[in-house]
């Protein structure tokens, strides 16, 4: 059976461990660990023992996988080794499944190649175009001819990214002058920078803002400068990075708590809310016939309305009766635009 792509990063990682000289005879253990690691860095799912003795047997005997690996168990130093030294599986031909994996992260990769974040790297995507499109092992025309990958366009305000990204590194503090939307003047803030997140090809810095003396949530196309202070600040202790978004549908943050909302949807949306869930607390319930449910667990904000108003007719809002309000406004107000 061919390998998964988990199950060949997993490889791939054994192999790195197997051949790091500065730390020789890694134990299962030790495998164990650096493949979740890489897999799922240090959150997520874990890993157990016996999918790495099966990784390790697959990589000796899976004739499928063709790696033979010389592995090797040293009883005295209590870990595992190649006898023969030179060996790696980077130096044998690539299987079908592994070519797929490359052409996808590739040219996954070069999407983001002008994004001025990644222009540093401008010069090695381009390389890894060229061999993708020039290697006859590697060919991309039979694939750019049947997969489409969506365009990650520099957006504006995009040129941000690094100094804030530095500055959140370092704890320095940033001033930044931030124009609100329809705002007739620009405003310059003192801030000091936390976290960068996209939402829906749209970046946003979550900074605090001392004079505010609250977190703030600014998007990067609003920002007009950037221009790092002379001063460093302490991390608060009180932002988690994990939990800061936990409840919200967007990037929009409520000083209200999450409410539970309940929305009737058809067959239709079912599927595809089942397919594509929308955030960590949906639940989707089968109540009859053509009947479904969407429940959420999530803050009231204006991303989630949106994206309620975006189903149209093929949803009804029954919970919060605060959010049905909402939505039978907006509703009415699109009607009277068309009557």
């Amino acid at each position: 059976m061919p390998a998964n792509k988990y199950a060949l990063i997993r490889y791939r990682t054994i192999d790195r461990c197997l051949r790091n000289e500065g730390r020789p005879f890694p134990s299962k253990e030790e495998l164990r660990l650096a493949c979740e690691e890489a897999l799922f860095g240090s959150e997520g799912d874990r890993i157990s023992t016996s999918t790495i003795e099966k990784d390790l047997n697959a990589m000796r005997y899976d004739g499928a996988l063709g790696y033979h690996a010389p592995i090797a168990y040293h009883r005295d130093e209590r870990g595992y080794y190649y006898e023969d030294e030179d060996f790696s599986i980077d130096n044998l031909q690539l299987n079908d499944e592994e070519l797929d994996a490359i052409r996808f992260a590739a040219r996954t990769l070069i999407q983001y190649r002008n994004v001025p974040l990644f222009s540093q790297f401008g010069q090695a995507i381009g390389k890894i175009d060229d061999r993708l499109r020039m290697a006859p092992d590697l060919d991309t025309e039979e694939l750019d001819s049947v997969v489409q990958f969506e365009s990650a366009m520099a957006t504006r305000g995009s040129e941000h990214l690094s100094p804030l990204l530095q500055a959140i590194k370092a704890h320095q503090v940033v001033a930044i002058t931030y124009r609100k939307f329809q705002a007739a003047g620009a405003d310059t803030l003192n801030i000091h920078p936390y976290l960068l997140k996209e939402y829906r090809n749209r970046w946003y810095v979550i900074a605090w803002n001392p004079e505010r003396e609250d977190y703030r949530t600014y998007g990067l196309d609003r920002v007009e400068l950037v221009a790092h202070e002379d001063h460093y600040f302490s991390v608060r202790n009180d932002f988690d990075a994990d939990l800061f978004f936990k409840h919200s549908f967007g990037i929009s943050k409520s000083t209200e708590a999450p409410q539970d909302v309940r929305v009737r949807c058809n067959a239709l949306e079912y599927e595809y809310l089942s397919a594509q869930p929308v955030h960590a607390s949906q639940k989707l319930l089968h109540i009859q016939d053509d009947q479904y449910e969407l429940q959420l667990h999530v803050l009231i904000t204006y991303e989630l309305v949106h994206f309620l108003l975006g189903l149209g007719a093929a949803i009804e809002v029954l919970a919060p009766h605060s959010l049905r309000l909402k939505m039978e406004d907006a509703h009415r107000a699109a009607l009277d635009r068309y009557s």
